[in-house]
């Protein structure tokens, strides 16, 4: 019963550990003196941690005494280069009715040095640069310890030394640890008190024949500096010190460390090599990879200049240093530089390059938490390098970060003065619009970009055309509906920039499949078709490109209509029906965007001229199509572009202008009016302005003035041009010839642009048009190209 009450109270077996904030798991197969390592994670957050452990069945045994006295040191010794105490406890339990106390020291987690160099499998050059940083580490710890505390640790060597995650070397077991004063006895007589702790191959000679007053004689660094000889013959020859005579096998040392590794290993204490020398004076020590570190860890201290260059050459030093050295060390001080302010822009290109070699899951736990934090801020050389490399890692975000953290950010770059960043802001818009919400698509993305589309750089314009078509598929059918027919066909395809124009072409083309037959044949396709005349010759390889594309459509659509009404009986009236509807939509369709005042000059004339040469007889109308394309695509001369449409009346100008200012959706309202004139026009004329049609018509202007004709001349004497060579082929054989025309000659006649027309019958036939609209009552209609013609012919 005793028995039982004592274990209740004190604890049986592992009962005392419950207030332990930390779980223990499998320890490792070494650790220094008597003590257990074991891996261990936090019962708060899980993140790893380190157990040491060390148990005794008496309260007074020694090994318990100087344990305490290590966990007392090492809780208040701090320095980068020395294991980071967490917490740490002393449990009594009974095992078997036994006592037993059990100390525990929970720290940063880490592995053994023997065990890490196992794991790494270095060699060659990658594995010296790693021996000296380490050991660059280590001596920066003994040093602190001798020289500026005025510590001795007592027992440097391969057992004393672990690894952190980020490949770091640390110092720990500071069992025999304590203080040293020369000129005080007492004082080194605390350190000997642990001393038969420290196996006798590691001791140095005085230390072994308890030689008090050479110990107090000699530095404070005499017999930390004999360790760390014994632990530089440990890592290099890969073996444990077994006893002191081994150290004269000096095979395995570098050259370059050999003078100062026997210096340290000195018979005269007095002559021992202090370690903070070693540390500035060692040639095994100037290594990029330690140059490299050292740099980082004191970047606070570098100017701008001495920054700029450094993360300039980080790229490919990079690639010349221990890789998994780079990854788990030199990749998390970058990210920390970056994140916090201290590295330059510049540095982002080594912490993308570096975040290359991980796997996808390490790139998300150690690159993207940085960079996402870093579009927060305000420099904006930062913000230009995340989004020239946002490729490389764009991908990785996930919507919601994007959507929260990322684009609030981002969408400051659409309104920026630089226009550099403004371009790169449309761009990363294309990785990054996929992961946004409809909610964000629409109600913001879309209004910075309907104000890029006029924006005053052409090639930002162009760019947010491509963007649009290539993010169409993100936007719900509404939203597509309502932004690109117009964003592509009233803005892009009327850009004064002639990329511009190929753009609108290719998103319409690249769009197609959200457009109803209604959308193609109304508002697409006549705006496409003004485009095979436009002077840039890419413009207009892609118009023609884009009217295929369309054609096919409806015709598509007119075989599906076609066949459903053949099928209820209704086969004769679509056949006609479809071709004059679609006809008339488009030409009225480019009637009204032409008479916009935000029409561009290029497109606006040659609508224009499109239009002049469309037919108001439905019959000619339908047959044009078939003819005349065949004409324009055989030659690239700009002076025959109008003639794919069919003829008309040479003073139909006036009534189809009077339907310009009305909105879309009463297009047929301008077309109705021209019936009467069909009705008039005998029939004989048709038929030779059909057959003059159908015969191939040379024009005896070169291109390089017809190009200049339809970038300087209004649309007027475009028509002009056309007349000519139209009536020319009709006339009596006398005019047949162009000689009597003179072409030069009412080319530049810019006062009298219907001079050239001198044949009567359409002169007279436009009067009657015009009268029956009240044109003279009516006040003139500013910019449009018919109502020039009036005021020219008025002059007359």
């Amino acid at each position: 019963m005793f028995k039982f009450l004592k274990e209740v109270v004190g604890g049986s077996g592992t009962g005392g550990l419950k207030d332990l904030p930390y779980t223990i798991a499998e320890p490792y197969s070494s650790a220094w003196g008597s003590w257990t390592h074991s891996r261990g994670t936090s019962k708060d957050d899980g993140s790893p941690v380190s157990v040491f452990s060390l148990s005794g069945s008496n309260a007074q045994d020694g090994h318990l005494a100087a344990a305490r006295n290590g966990v007392k040191r090492l809780r208040t010794v701090r320095h980068p280069n020395i294991l980071s105490f967490l917490h740490s406890t002393e449990i009594e339990t009974y095992d078997a009715g036994s006592p037993k106390v059990t100390i525990y020291i929970v720290t940063e987690p880490v592995i053994p040095l023997s065990e890490k160099i196992k794991e790494l499998g270095l060699e060659g050059t990658q594995r010296d640069e790693y021996y000296a940083l380490g050991l660059h580490q280590i001596a920066k710890a003994v040093s602190f310890l001798n020289n500026d505390c005025k510590l001795v640790h007592g027992n440097v060597c391969l057992a004393s030394v672990v690894v952190t995650p980020t490949l770091d070397w640390k110092l720990h077991a500071f069992d025999v640890l304590s203080e040293f004063d020369g000129s005080n006895e007492m004082s080194s007589g605390q350190m000997l008190q642990y001393a038969w702790l420290v196996g006798s191959q590691y001791k140095p000679m005085e230390l072994v024949k308890s030689d008090w007053d050479a110990i107090k004689k000699s530095p404070p660094w005499a017999i930390d500096s004999w360790g760390m000889g014994c632990l530089i013959y440990e890592v290099f020859s890969g073996l444990r010190l077994g006893k002191t005579e081994e150290l004269r096998n000096t095979g395995s040392i570098p050259k370059s460390l050999l003078p100062d590794y026997q210096r340290l290993l000195s018979s005269m204490p007095s002559r021992r090599l202090n370690t903070s020398k070693l540390i500035e004076n060692s040639e095994y020590f100037q290594n990029k990879l330690v140059d490299t570190i050292h740099f980082m860890e004191i970047l606070s201290l570098k100017d701008s200049v001495e920054r700029d260059t450094f993360f300039r050459k980080l790229p490919n030093l990079a690639e010349q240093l221990p890789r998994q050295i780079v990854l788990k060390k030199l990749l998390p001080l970058l990210a920390s530089a970056l994140e916090f302010g201290s590295a330059a822009a510049s540095a982002l290109t080594a912490l993308l390059k570096m975040g290359s070699w991980l796997s996808a899951e390490e790139f998300n736990v150690k690159v993207l938490p940085t960079i996402v934090k870093l579009f927060a801020s305000n420099d904006r050389a930062i913000r230009v390098a995340l989004l020239q490399h946002i490729d490389q890692y764009g991908e990785s975000l996930s919507a919601q970060v994007v959507d929260e953290q990322v684009y609030p950010h981002v969408a400051t770059g659409f309104s920026d003065t630089s226009a550099f960043l403004r371009e790169l802001t449309l761009k990363s818009m294309l990785i990054l619009a996929p992961k946004l919400s409809q909610r964000t698509m629409s109600g913001s993305l879309l209004k910075y970009l309907s104000k890029l589309q006029v924006d005053e750089e052409p090639a930002i314009r162009t760019n947010t055309t491509i963007l649009l078509g290539n993010i169409g598929s993100y936007l719900n059918e509404g939203t597509r509906k309502r932004v690109l027919i117009n964003a592509f066909t009233v803005r892009a395809l009327r850009d004064t920039f002639p990329p511009a124009r190929g753009a609108g072409i290719m998103a319409l083309c690249a769009t197609s499949s959200y457009y109803d037959i209604t959308e193609v044949a109304t508002r697409i396709l006549p705006n496409v078709v003004v485009l095979t005349i436009d002077p840039d010759s890419d413009v207009r390889t892609k118009a023609f490109q884009a009217v295929d594309q369309f054609l096919q459509i409806a015709k598509q659509h007119y075989e599906k209509t076609n066949a459903a009404d053949y099928s209820s009986g209704a086969s004769v009236g679509s056949s006609s029906v479809p071709g004059n509807a679609s006809l008339l939509g488009w030409a009225m369709s480019s009637l009204t965007l032409k008479g916009k005042p935000s029409d561009q000059a290029p497109v606006a004339s040659a609508s224009s001229t499109a239009i002049t040469s469309t037919s108001s007889n439905g019959t000619t109308g339908i047959e044009t199509p078939s003819t005349a394309p065949a004409r324009v695509s055989s030659t690239t001369d700009l002076a025959e572009h109008p003639i794919p449409t069919s003829p008309t009346s040479t003073d139909g100008w006036g009534e189809l202008e009077n339907g310009i200012d009305e909105e879309h959706g009463i297009d047929r309202d301008g077309w109705d009016d021209l019936e009467p004139l069909e009705e008039t026009k005998p029939a004989p004329a048709l038929a030779n302005i059909q057959a003059a049609q159908r015969r191939p018509v040379t024009q005896p202007i070169s291109h390089t003035k017809q190009a200049s004709n339809l970038l300087s001349k209004s649309t007027p004497k475009l028509n002009k041009d056309e007349d000519d060579d139209l009536w020319g082929s009709i006339a009596a054989p006398a005019p047949k010839t162009s000689r009597p025309l003179n072409l030069k000659t009412v080319q530049s006649d810019d006062d009298d642009p219907w001079a050239a027309i001198a044949a009567p019958a359409p002169t007279t036939k436009a009067k009657p048009l015009s009268a029956s609209r009240g044109r003279g009552a009516k006040p003139a209609a500013p910019k449009l190209g018919a109502q020039r013609i009036n005021r020219a012919s008025s002059g007359m």
